[in-house]
């Protein structure tokens, strides 16, 4: 790095007869990316600095001999509509399609075989129709537990997203008093919320879980449609991504790691990397909570030991590649066993000869230190008990993926520690998925922040939005 303009020199900005406003985004994640687009979008001369060798933060790809290797298993919902905008901002969304209707093949392992398959699927019908014959016939419940789901369901229906109350609850405990039974929190409601957010209904926020479900379920028909790549996520949130940022005139910088941020005695913002200071108009902080605590500059929140108070939950992510296929379904969720959700990544990866599968196992407290040789001991005679396939199958190789801090955890009272875009330091903003948006810490919740991020800034900067932020909101 040399000096804080872009090769081609300064561009001139027509709004303010000089040259163009100048934003650092510091972190290169979906928020990071997303802010930066929106703002180069708008003419804003945007550098934006990443401590990794890549963008994508953690929804990344990397080798392993012939395998292209996702971190993680990442999916999305319809009802994501921040996140389907930028797949298609960066041209992406054709790679990453959408599930024509809702459809998840459950099998419980305590069950006979040939009796195992369950689905939650969803039927041509107005909400909450969409679901109705699919719950009816839901074997892993009683009829008695599916009336009850029903009458659960209505109920979270009626809650009121803006109570902050709700935030102050834990959803486990709102289950069991509308009777909800430990049976149908595992086979219903943790099936869908361990996987959304990243915690068991007891550890979780009343508030982001009625959230997830009264957004993805109870909203629209199609809300709750899956949607995950067909290629590597680095195809999508690094190389693509810095294609359209080169596009739109964005200097991006990886490996390149900030390590202060402060305001000069004029007032302008001062981004301190090896070798460098970068002035700019204004400065994006998009990085993890811990993170950004570390680079905010003296008072610019009333309380920063807030973000230290936003603890994280692991995600443990256990890879298997078969010399044959043993399963015949993209993917699965599994009740009656460690395992969670399985996909198959084979195409995706690369492989050529064999099945590549991918478990991702959300809220493993418990197992996110287990060496590999306890994982392989645990978790290959599971696959063997779900998928019969599996069990004359040779395994090629094994091996896990670790998050240790994959999310920020979604327990009752972490809204009131989210701060928004804003900080009270001039031109200072902050996005990421832990920020205030209202979600959990899912791709859209990054997405979405680095919009109000970049929304915030071209309000302070005078700058119009550019349209096709207009359009994700029109999509929402």
């Amino acid at each position: 790095m040399s000096d804080g303009t872009q090769a081609d020199g300064p561009r001139s900005d027509p709004s303010t007869g000089g040259t163009a406003r100048h934003a650092v985004v510091v972190g290169g994640g979906l928020a990071g990316v997303t802010t930066a687009l929106a703002l180069a979008d708008a003419g804003v001369r945007v550098t934006l600095l990443e401590g990794r060798p890549r963008l994508g933060g953690l929804a990344f790809s990397f080798q392993r001999g012939d395998l292209t290797v996702d971190n993680g298993q990442h999916v999305y919902l319809r009802c994501c509509t921040a996140y389907r905008w930028f797949l298609d901002r960066i041209g992406g969304t054709a790679l990453a399609p959408l599930q024509d209707r809702l459809d998840v093949p459950v099998l419980d392992a305590n069950r006979p075989e040939g009796r195992r398959l369950g689905r939650l699927r969803r039927d041509p019908l107005p909400v909450p129709l969409h679901l109705g014959r699919s719950l009816a016939t839901y074997p892993h419940l009683s009829l008695a537990e599916r009336a009850k789901v029903g009458r659960a369901a209505l109920a979270l229906k009626g809650l009121d997203l803006g109570d902050p109350a709700l935030d102050t609850q834990d959803f486990g405990s709102w289950l069991a008093a509308h009777g909800q039974s430990a049976r149908a929190v595992e086979a219903l409601w943790d099936l869908v919320g361990v996987a959304t957010l990243n915690a068991v209904a007891g550890d979780s926020s009343l508030a982001l879980a009625a959230m997830v479900f009264k957004t993805g379920l109870l909203s629209d028909p199609g809300a709750a449609d899956i949607g995950w790549a067909h290629v590597p996520l680095g195809e999508l949130h690094d190389r693509l991504a810095r294609k359209e940022l080169d596009s739109a005139g964005v200097r991006t910088e990886v490996r390149t790691r900030v390590t202060s941020v402060s305001t000069d005695e004029n007032g302008r913002l001062r981004v301190q990397v090896p070798g460098e200071i970068l002035e700019a108009d204004a400065v994006v902080l998009a990085v993890p909570q811990h993170e950004a605590h570390e680079l905010l500059p003296e008072g610019a929140l009333d309380a920063p030991e807030q973000l230290l108070a936003i603890d994280t939950s692991p995600i443990l992510n256990v890879h298997v590649v078969y010399d044959r296929k043993v399963l015949a379904r993209p993917f699965f969720a599994a009740l009656g066993s460690p395992v969670q959700w399985v996909f198959d990544r084979t195409d995706a990866s690369g492989l050529k000869d064999g099945q590549y599968l991918a478990l991702s196992q959300s809220a493993a407290h418990e197992e996110i230190d287990r060496t590999v040789a306890e994982l392989r001991e645990r978790y290959l005679p599971e696959l063997e008990r779900l998928l019969p396939g599996a069990r004359g199958a040779r395994v090629q190789d094994f091996f896990v993926t670790r998050e240790r801090t994959a999310t920020f955890a979604p327990a009752p009272g972490v809204g009131r520690l989210r701060p928004g875009a804003r900080t009270k330091a001039p031109g200072l903003y902050l996005a990421g998925a832990w920020t205030a948006t209202g979600w959990p810490a899912t791709m859209e919740s990054a997405v979405r922040s680095g919009v109000s991020a970049a929304d915030a800034a071209l309000a302070a900067l005078g700058r119009p939005r550019p349209r096709r932020l207009f359009e994700f909101e029109e999509a929402a």
